[in-house]
């Protein structure tokens, strides 16, 4: 091999010594200098030496974790994104009825609600930041504060029936919702409801009457305020159908949240308890973790389809059923499990058929 194809192969020149000098020649036997180095053996040499083996650190480790999470999330379908959001916000939900439960009847409900309510308006505050003038500004004053109030009078009988009943008889109520709001939609939004969802919703209706479980004492006084949270809750659902035409999400949530304080000020004070450290932390906890959940759910319903997302809410029946078991060593009746059965099936069957009509409409609609 010549001198200067060796120092092209060895990378001698201007640029600093080459590595051919830094390669020991191999000697024969007697001590005679050996053939030099093959070209191949060179650039297997000239090749960077490899780093010295350690284990990754973990700052590392997060960071691939969070790249390949982020590229799951970033091609994954709009329905599943919504559906991670859903299963997240029902799990904060879970423990946040867990937490309202746990508190009992220690401190005062209206107590309960006003500070659960000061920690959600502060922190929707907070989101809203610069545009919080804007967020202010609403169309229907008048409709907002009628949402306010029956969103206060659905927080009274839904948690109030949650201190009485067990978890699992609660939620199973509360899913009567739906059917409520097929019957508003007819009165107050004048939508056409098919035979079929009529029937349907009777059912429904039939199932609350077998989980109420009327006897020779009457009904449960505890069980109808669940059922009464159910009806309030479908109004809510209609007004927030109507204002969410015109009014942001953050209008709504920061005019909710006046009404609830200005109503809940009074009774407050005047059966105030001062709660303990260990309360001061499950009411903060639920606070925020109720603040999440409604975050979570707006978000669920804002990237994902309706028909693809409600029916995982019936997940609420089993998560409450498990923390009741759990926790409070409730068992559900069978009479509960029969009217929930019934209710979900009913609820299923509108839900599908409201899916179709609206599929019907849009492929009959003008483009």
């Amino acid at each position: 091999m010549s001198e200067d194809r060796l120092s092209e192969a060895t990378g001698r020149g201007s640029e600093g010594i080459g590595l051919a000098e830094a390669l020991p020649v191999s000697a024969d036997e007697d001590g005679s200098p050996g053939e030099p180095p093959e070209p191949s053996d060179l650039r297997l040499a000239a090749a960077p030496l490899p780093p010295v083996l350690a284990a990754p650190s973990r700052e590392s480790w997060l960071a691939k974790r969070r790249n390949r999470t982020g590229l799951w999330w970033r091609r994954a379908s709009p329905n599943l994104r919504g559906t991670v959001y859903m299963i997240t916000a029902l799990l904060v939900y879970a423990i946040m009825v867990g937490a309202f439960k746990h508190l009992g009847k220690a401190i005062p409900l209206v107590e309960t609600l006003m500070i659960r309510q000061i920690i959600m308006s502060a922190v929707v505050v907070a989101i809203a930041g610069r545009s919080l003038p804007l967020a202010l500004k609403t169309d229907r004053p008048g409709l907002q504060i009628f949402r306010g109030v029956i969103t206060l009078a659905s927080m009274l009988c839904g948690f109030s029936a949650l201190l009485y009943i067990p978890l699992a008889q609660a939620t199973a109520i509360s899913f009567s919702q739906v059917l409520f709001v097929t019957v508003a939609a007819v009165l107050i939004l004048k939508e056409r409801v098919d035979a079929a969802r009529w029937i349907a919703t009777i059912l429904g209706f039939v199932g609350v009457l077998i989980m109420l479980n009327p006897s020779g004492d009457g009904l449960n006084i505890w069980a109808l305020m669940s059922v009464g949270g159910a009806l309030f809750g479908a109004g809510i659902t209609v007004s927030v159908r109507i204002l969410g035409t015109s009014e942001r999400t953050e209008t709504i949530l920061i005019y909710q949240g006046l009404v609830l304080m200005v109503v809940l000020a009074w009774p407050a004070w005047a059966l105030w308890v001062w709660p303990t450290s260990e309360q001061w932390f499950w009411l903060v906890l639920l606070s925020l973790f109720g603040t999440a959940g409604q975050w979570l759910i707006t978000k669920a319903y804002q990237v994902g389809e309706a028909s693809a997302l409600a029916p995982l809410d019936f997940s609420r029946l089993i998560l409450a059923g498990f923390t009741g078991f759990v926790f409070f060593a409730e068992v559900p009746s069978l009479t509960t499990l029969v009217g929930a059965a019934i209710v979900i099936g009913a609820t299923l069957y509108t839900m599908r058929r409201n899916a179709r009509s609206r599929v019907g409409s849009d492929l009959s609609s003008p483009p």
